[in-house]
This record gives structure tokens, C-alpha cells and sequence, in this order.
């Protein structure tokens, strides 16, 4: 199912890892609008960035969530965040710098630059958390800081 003119559905379901534990990581349909949302954004950021952007994590079924070690809390269980590279353009720390100064014009709610375990990726989600400190953050193995820090 188409979602927007550059994202389906299946691109934002697709995990290995429910793939390799035999995980059913259909959202329930209620979801859909959410994800409908969420695909209009990442429109938005790919435009933004004039190249394409690959999901690497979208909608997560909880048991999906707690198998990848997720929060309980995600917004990847409410069909509201991805978590994105886009090669192209470059790092995960020049995607989070391009975007952050852009959150509100894109309609990103919360913008995350995270290096954890030696990966990186850019965390966007359509849901704003309460506390605006939590809206542009950055996410290592040595805790959270506000704002984008560039990771090497």
C-alpha cells in the first residue's frame, strides 16, 4: 500500500528482526492515518534534503519493540517515528544538522541524532514530547544532551 508518492507501507513495517523471530509486525488499522502522517514527513525531509532517505526502523509491534530493546513508551508502537539514513546526503550527524533548525517547518516533533553501539541514525518522529528540552536531541552510549552534538 502506497502511504506517499516515495513510501509504502511495506517499507515502513519491514524488520529482519520480526522477519528472523517469526514476529507478525502488522499494524492495527487504526494506525494507518498515523502512518499516513508519518510518510507525508519523511516526504517532506527527503525534499528538504533532495535526496532519497532509507528507513531503517518504522512502525514496531510491541513485541517487536521489546525484542529490539525499545522503551515501552516508543512512538515506533503508535505508527508516529522512523529512524532514517540518507547516504546520499551524508552522515547521520549532517541529516540531524540539516533538520534540526527545521523541526517545526517540517512537522518533525522530535528529532534525535543517535550513536549508540557504534551505529548511527537519525531518529524523526510526528510526536511532540511534553517536555520541549526533549524535542532536538542527541543519543550516545554516554546518555542524552539536548540539541544535535556531532558524532564522529
Amino acid at each position: 500500500m502506497q502511504l506517499s508518492p516515495h513510501f509504502t507501507l511495506a517499507e515502513l513495517t519491514a524488520s529482519n528482526k520480526a522477519r528472523a523471530l517469526g514476529l507478525d509486525n502488522t499494524p492495527a488499522p487504526e494506525l494507518l492515518p498515523r502512518l499516513i502522517l508519518l510518510a507525508e514527513m519523511l516526504e517532506r525531509i527527503r525534499s528538504t534534503l533532495n535526496v532519497p532517505i532509507t528507513v531503517t526502523s518504522g512502525y514496531r509491534s510491541p513485541q517487536l519493540n521489546r525484542a529490539v530493546g525499545g522503551v515501552t513508551s516508543s512512538d515506533h508502537t503508535q505508527g508516529h517515528a522512523a529512524d532514517i539514513l540518507a547516504p546520499r546526503y551524508g552522515t547521520a550527524s549532517d541529516v540531524a544538522t540539516m533538520l534540526a533548525p527545521l523541526v517545526s517547518v517540517l512537522g518533525i516533533g522530535q528529532l534525535i541524532l543517535e550513536g549508540i553501539g557504534g551505529k548511527q541514525w537519525v531518529h524523526v518522529s510526528t510526536h511532540a514530547p511534553e517536555k520541549s528540552i526533549n524535542r532536538v536531541l542527541t543519543i550516545t552510549d554516554r546518555g542524552a544532551q539536548p540539541g544535535i552534538v556531532r558524532l564522529s
